[in-house]
């Protein structure tokens, strides 16, 4: 059990044995196998770090970035504080790969679709694009209105908000592949709209009911 990460107190306790007969015994087995320990180390879990201010506004403005741009930062920007995001968001990458990411952080940037996929992975962000889309078209085949990117009822609303609010800004912006364009068009009619707005002239669909 210690070769397999359980510490001396958690094995005492299933085993029903003192903890000072455990540690006596492990200290036996590690004087005859020197690799105990660094096996046990090994099979250890990780304990995620703490999320200081500074990470949490970190993540606030990668947020802010996507919701607005409908991108992550680079770090080819001209900004330097951009920059900055960008490696901080590598490294969050790389600590979700070994599971020592925090469960504040994971959960947070669930809103941004494939953000833990390494660059070079475009199979995978493309897979997450798909599911996005299926999510909403199922979303929308159910009745419900345009999810809304703010002030959202439900988690998937604003998940699935925030991922058609960037898809419209790509699109404005004229980055939105046509690929991509043609399956909107084609299983979302009308994504470009969105909700109606409220007040001004009635259009004439709106007349026509």
């Amino acid at each position: 059990m210690y070769r397999m990460g359980l510490p001396a107190p958690r094995i005492a306790s299933l085993s029903g044995a003192a903890g000072s007969t455990v540690r006596y015994h492990l200290r036996m087995a590690a004087q005859k196998d020197p690799a105990l320990r660094e096996q046990h180390a090994q099979a250890t879990p990780a304990t995620p770090p703490r999320v200081d201010n500074r990470s949490l506004e970190n993540l606030e403005d990668i947020l802010a970035l996507y919701r607005t741009e409908g991108r992550l930062p680079s770090s080819r920007a001209k900004s330097a504080r951009e920059r900055t995001l960008s490696s901080w968001l590598g490294r969050k990458r790389q600590e979700s790969e070994t599971g020592r990411l925090s469960a504040v952080v994971r959960d947070r940037l669930r809103e941004i679709p494939g953000w833990d996929a390494p660059r070079k992975q475009k199979e995978k962000r493309a897979a997450l694009w798909n599911q996005r889309l299926s999510e909403l078209v199922k979303y929308r085949a159910e009745g419900n209105d345009w999810p809304l990117h703010k002030k959202a009822a439900t988690e998937q609303e604003r998940l699935l908000g925030v991922w058609i609010h960037s898809q419209r800004i790509t699109h404005r912006k004229g980055t939105l592949t046509p690929a991509r364009q043609a399956r909107l068009n084609t299983e979302l009619p009308g994504w470009r709209q969105g909700r109606p707005r409220r007040g001004g002239r009635p259009s004439a669909r709106q007349l026509e009911k």
